[in-house]
C-alpha cells in the first residue's frame, strides 16, 4: 500500500521527474500556458504555485531558492519582476488546469491545458513569450502602380508549379504516356508475358 506516499510517479525515476517538472515549469513561466497530459498538468501545479508564492516575497534568499529549481538567472529574474507582480495580493490559485476534449493521437492519453490564472494572462503570455516573427501583411500598391508588376512577377512561379496546374473545372489533367523504349533496349531483356488461363 502507498500510505504516506503522495504524488504520481508518472513511470519515471525521481531524477527524471525532477528534470521533467523543471522543464515544464520553465515552459509555463515562459509562455503562460502549455498543453500536456492531465496527470502531468495536475502535478505541475504543485511545482509552479509555490514558486509564484515564493516570488511574492522578493528577497535574495527567495531568489536563490527559485534559482535552485529553475536553474536560469534570466527566468528567475522574470519570475520575480514580471510574473509575481501580476499576482500581487492574490492568496493562491495561480494556475488553472482545463481538460481538453480530444485525447493525444497515438496513445489516447487525456490532454489538458495548464495556464496562469491572472485576468491578464493573455497579455502576460504575450509579454513573456519570446519575440516571434509577425506574419508579413501584403503591402498596398503605391499610387503610381510601380510595385504591382514586381508583386505579380513574384507570384508567377508559384502558379506554374505542377500541383497548381490542374484545370479550374476540377478535372485532372491527363498524364503523359510513359516512354517504354528505354526498357526494351536493355540488352537481354525479355518481353513481359501475360499469364495464361488454366483450362479445365
Amino acid at each position: 500500500m502507498r500510505h504516506r506516499n503522495s504524488g504520481r510517479k508518472l513511470g519515471r525515476s525521481s531524477s527524471h521527474r525532477k528534470a521533467l517538472f523543471k522543464n515544464m515549469a520553465t515552459a509555463l513561466l515562459t509562455y503562460g500556458r502549455i498543453t500536456t497530459t492531465e496527470a502531468k498538468a495536475k502535478e505541475l501545479r504543485g511545482v509552479v504555485e509555490p514558486l509564484i508564492a515564493l516570488a511574492q516575497t522578493d528577497s535574495l534568499h527567495a531568489r536563490r531558492q527559485a534559482y535552485r529549481l529553475l536553474g536560469s538567472h534570466k527566468l528567475t529574474k522574470r519570475l520575480f519582476d514580471e510574473v509575481a507582480p501580476a499576482f500581487k495580493g492574490v492568496p493562491g490559485g495561480f494556475t488553472r488546469v482545463v481538460k481538453l476534449a480530444l485525447p493525444r493521437k497515438g496513445d489516447s492519453a487525456p490532454l489538458a491545458l495548464i495556464e496562469l490564472t491572472h485576468g491578464e494572462v493573455g497579455k502576460l503570455a504575450a509579454k513573456l513569450a519570446p519575440a516571434a516573427k509577425a506574419p508579413k501583411k501584403a503591402d498596398t500598391a503605391p499610387a503610381d502602380g510601380a510595385g504591382a508588376p514586381a508583386a505579380a512577377g513574384e507570384a508567377e512561379p508559384k502558379k506554374a508549379s505542377a500541383r497548381q496546374a490542374a484545370p479550374k473545372d476540377g478535372l485532372k489533367a491527363p498524364k503523359a504516356p510513359k516512354d517504354d523504349s528505354k526498357s526494351s533496349k536493355v540488352a537481354g531483356a525479355k518481353p513481359k508475358s501475360t499469364p495464361r488461363k488454366m483450362e479445365g
